[in-house]
């Protein structure tokens, strides 16, 4: 009972986190959008987050060991609120840049200090439905932060303070939790040699869907400001994409497990193209049709990410689960850093819809390219495939302590294990 106790208390943690992260991440392109900033400034934002991100996957752990769990959360959670007051503050695109790398940086540790407590409490026999319960929590706790947008004025200072509140609270379960102290953080690790050795359209394929996610993660809201949705269209569009995103990975899962998984990328791409097509054509119309063609978008390229990481295992040695993963993970964190920039730059220089430019590009690459794998290597059989397991790739798809929840590894070891006795 006691271990359930803490694991609730940590799926509580967490999902204050998330649901600060939500509000965090929507407020500031709308209000960045109502201060005059160009969407220059709000891609550098887009970018700003991901390269903390990225950071805070790489250093948290040298943080952590060296003044404990608990203070390490602490003083991320606290630095993640005044960060949000600081952009009350100081409203200026500069700061609010070098804010937003911080924030970044310190929702990657603090994430993945809560992820590791949680992979300490979960078991074998309960990793896999501890997992499923923490991303459902996630992707719930993110969709209620972009939505409480919908309650109030944008243009005050309200919203601000209730992020920073939440961001405060979220450190309350584990600075109260009586669980042991976890062991040592998991440190991502980068190495493209190995990785291209042994998937190549995996390598390919995440930093291209960095680039697609990324722009339109951050930039989404900014698409939908500039073609005339007011605040609670914009809410409802980009919580929209990630509930879809969530759904289809069911039917998404159930073909890549008995299909190519090439082949259903290459179909997911396609389709994300065409949807990108249509919203780049038909921006400003009728809101709703906007919205629903925004939740098709979102269900296809929030569905990429998992189906590139099962293929990418499928093709790793024993036992390199997490090796994969942590290095899929620094290249989708590089491709997000690139795809605002990019994106942003676009728009300000055409109009809105080239955010769909952007992405369509990066999708038609990794059609072509898969194409051209496919051509040069046979299909993974059923019986080597590793198992698909939903993941919404988001700006902030997971950390390498995700990793290590993810009940597939717990299969990489046996794997190993096998192979060893052979």
């Amino acid at each position: 009972m006691t271990g359930f106790v803490s694991i609730l208390a940590l799926l509580a943690g967490s999902g204050l986190l998330l649901l600060a992260g939500g509000l965090h991440g929507l407020l500031l392109p709308v209000r960045g959008l109502e201060e005059g900033f160009s969407d220059g400034d709000l891609g550098l934002l887009g970018a700003g987050w991901a390269a903390g991100y990225v950071a805070g996957c790489l250093l948290a752990p040298m943080v952590v060991k060296r003044v404990g769990h608990i203070r390490a959360f602490g003083v991320l959670s606290s630095l993640a609120a005044i960060s949000v007051l600081l952009n009350l503050l100081f409203i200026e695109p500069v700061f609010w840049v070098v804010l937003r790398a911080v924030s970044g940086f310190c929702f990657a540790g603090a994430a993945m200090i809560v992820e590791s407590w949680l992979n300490e409490r979960a078991t074998p026999q309960n990793r896999g439905k501890v997992f499923g319960i923490y991303t459902m929590i996630n992707l719930g706790a993110t969709t209620a932060g972009q939505m409480l947008l919908t309650l109030g004025d944008t243009t005050g200072y309200a919203f601000f303070i209730i992020g920073s509140i939440i961001y405060s609270l979220a450190l309350l379960p584990t600075a109260l939790s009586t669980a042991a102290t976890p062991a040592p953080l998991t440190q991502a690790k980068l190495d493209p040699v190995t990785l291209w050795k042994n998937s190549p359209i995996a390598v390919v394929a995440i930093f291209l869907v960095g680039i697609s996610n990324g722009a339109f993660g951050s930039l989404g809201a900014v698409y939908g400001k500039r073609i005339g949705l007011d605040v609670t269209e914009i809410a409802i569009m980009m919580s929209l994409a990630l509930l879809a995103g969530a759904m289809i990975q069911i039917p998404v899962g159930f073909a890549s497990d008995r299909l190519d998984r090439r082949i259903v990328l290459i179909a997911m791409a396609v389709c994300a193209m065409a949807l990108g097509g249509a919203l780049s054509l038909l921006g400003g119309g009728d809101p709703i049709t906007t919205i629903a063609l925004i939740g098709l978008f979102g269900g296809m390229i929030y569905s990429m990410y998992p189906v590139i990481v099962a293929h990418a295992s499928d093709h790793a040695d024993p036992g390199d689960f997490l090796k994969t993963s942590g290095g899929l993970l620094l290249l989708f964190g590089i491709g997000t850093m690139v795809g605002p920039i990019a994106a942003s730059l676009l728009m300000s220089l055409t109009y809105p819809g080239a955010l769909f430019q952007v992405t369509a590009t990066a999708h038609l690459s990794m059609i072509l390219f898969a194409i051209w794998r496919i051509s040069k290597r046979a299909p993974v059989t059923g019986e080597e495939k590793t198992e698909f397991v939903p993941v919404i790739a988001t700006a902030r798809p997971s950390t390498p302590e995700t990793a290590v929840l993810d009940p597939r590894l717990d299969a990489d070891e046996a794997r190993l294990e096998q192979s060893r006795d052979n």
